[in-house]
């Protein structure tokens, strides 16, 4: 049974919050204390230990992709954090992507989804136009699922397509050999821009000396194979030689420091004002109970600056909220579910977390004209679906939706998601969910994502498991109908839980609400690196 089904259940925001620290706490560790040990002792820092020398102090650190793989490998013994640690900080000023191999994972060995991270971490470079600096310590493809990593697209040797991509776009790549780098891995840091490699623990050859000696009958070491010694006095396979991790790291940043500018996308900043509210204040607004309904316009006053917003359309299609205004300085434009009860434009009450036609519709003029002043936009996702039945139908809730859909995936400036509460259905792609390209994916420990609720899907699952039974005879009494929903629903809940997510890489990180602001604000830096060079178009639109 895994760590998600085996725990009590939170029943609160606070409780939430609780356990996501409680769990960082422990994915941090990797391999766990004793692995951490041994990879001390042979003089190397840790991934994390390495990435606090290479980043300036008391400078923040964005960490994604923290739970990849949660749950996901317990009959390989886990694979916590899928092996390999990235996130965006600062080098000497700049801001930099850096993928770090935790070697106390398997010796940090590439798992299916160690590739999909890693290949993540290429992307976001690529997105923004960032730096990317490797730190190379693994042992390669673990090779027991080797069939799920090694050949296809998306597998491992995609990496190394990104290498040469990235090169040729011009974005620098600086890797750093601090352990083992094998066989097919050997290509990521020497097809970088600049290499370097640590003396007496770093290595890197096509072949260790086990296979050589198989394959050819030559008896050698590993040392003199692809140690820093032969690649840096022989080869020339690598430019600097170091004689530790922290001399390695220090070289590093003398190189970024030298950089120069490249041009910026130019998005609106100022000088940044601190919400009038607090987060700690949140659990007053915001229900645990994700069916009960609340004012979204709560959330925007402790996310925005002086929790300040300009409404646009405030009294059309009020089941999407959307609005430009400032995140630590940053313009956005913000769109919404607005999750309490409204009046429509009829009179008529409409449920929250529901879009309807009309708000289809405003939400997609509010991104064309974000578009057209390049302000970058903020998603923000707590929605059941699109509005159903008759009356929906022949009001054209397709049309405005498809509308909607085609002005978010074409949008030129970059867009930022946050799911808070639900994201179901179609909802989930309309408000730019994983499939349309986000920039970056937060979500809050009260996210669930999924085709529907957990609620919803077991009733109708229940229908075909109780069909398929009787068929076969058996009566189904109320005892064991019951226990049959609640078996179905916690299979369901399970798959619909946040952590089960980010294992999968479907939201690059979870966050605290506390820590919104902050990864919103170096999402929109990160971007801002990135020139937009094109003019929007949506293509044709039935309106």
């Amino acid at each position: 049974m895994s760590q998600q089904t085996a725990t009590a259940k939170p029943t609160s925001i606070v409780e939430l919050e609780a356990e996501l620290v409680a769990k960082r706490t422990k994915t941090r560790l990797g391999g766990g204390p004793k692995r951490i040990e041994a990879h001390k002792k042979k003089g190397k820092l840790t991934a994390r230990e390495r990435i606090t020398q290479l980043i300036d102090p008391a400078s923040p650190f964005m960490e994604l992709g923290l739970f990849t793989g949660e749950g996901m490998y317990e009959e390989e013994g886990g694979c916590p954090s899928g092996g390999t640690v990235y996130g965006i900080g600062y080098v000497c000023g700049r801001m930099c992507v850096i993928v770090a191999n935790d070697a106390t994972v398997k010796a940090g060995a590439w798992f299916p989804i160690t590739a999909k991270k890693n290949l993540r971490a290429q992307e976001v470079a690529m997105e923004n136009r960032l730096p990317i600096i490797y730190l190379v310590d693994s042992a390669g493809i673990y090779l027991p699922l080797q069939a799920d990593v090694f050949a296809d697209k998306e597998h491992f040797g995609r990496v190394f397509r990104n290498n040469s991509i990235m090169s040729a776009m011009g974005i620098v790549q600086i890797a750093a050999i601090m352990g083992s780098c094998v066989a097919g891995g050997a290509y990521l840091p020497i097809m970088s821009d600049e290499a370097m490699i640590v003396d007496g623990t770093g290595s890197v050859f096509l072949a260790g000396s086990y296979l050589v000696k198989s394959a050819i009958g030559e008896d050698v070491d590993n040392e003199t194979l692809g140690g820093a010694t032969t690649h840096c006095e022989i080869s020339g396979v690598t430019d600097y030689k170091h004689p530790n991790d922290e001399a390695c790291l220090q070289s590093i940043r003398n190189i970024v420091d030298k950089m120069g500018a490249r041009p910026t996308a130019g998005f609106s900043r100022v000088a940044a004002v601190a919400p009038k509210e607090s987060w700690e204040t949140l659990p007053d607004v915001f229900p645990f109970d994700r069916a009960k309904p609340y004012d979204m316009g709560e959330i925007l006053k402790r996310l925005c600056d002086n929790s300040e917003w300009e409404e646009y359309k405030a009294l059309y299609g009020k089941t999407i909220l959307c609005a430009y205004a400032r995140i630590d300085g940053w313009a956005v434009g913000i769109v919404a579910n607005q999750r309490k009860m409204v009046k429509s434009k009829k009179g008529e009450m409409q449920m929250g977390g529901v879009i309807y036609s009309d708000s289809a519709d405003k939400a997609a003029r509010f991104i064309m004209n974000c578009n057209q002043k390049r302000i970058p936009l903020l998603f923000i996702q707590d929605v059941s679906g699109f509005m159903v039945g008759s009356r929906s139908e022949h009001g054209g809730i397709i049309k405005d939706g498809a509308k909607l859909v085609n002005v978010m995936a074409n949008s030129i400036v970059p867009k930022i998601t946050l799911y808070v509460g639900n994201s179901f259905g179609a909802g989930n792609y309309a408000m730019c969910g994983k499939a349309y390209d986000p920039r970056f994916l937060f979500a809050w420990p009260s996210a669930q994502v999924a085709v529907m609720s957990g609620a919803a899907a077991a009733n109708t699952l229940l229908q075909i498991e109780k069909a398929t039974l009787q068929s076969k005879g058996e009566v189904i009494t109320p005892e064991n109908e019951k226990a049959l929903f609640e078996k179905i629903k916690d299979r369901y809940d399970m798959q619909t839980s946040p952590y089960f997510a980010a294992a999968r890489l479907w939201i690059d990180e979870l966050v605290l609400p506390s820590e919104t602001r902050t990864h919103i604000s170096m999402g929109l830096e990160a971007a801002n690196h990135a020139p937009v060079t094109r003019e929007f178009s949506a293509g044709v639109l039935q309106t």
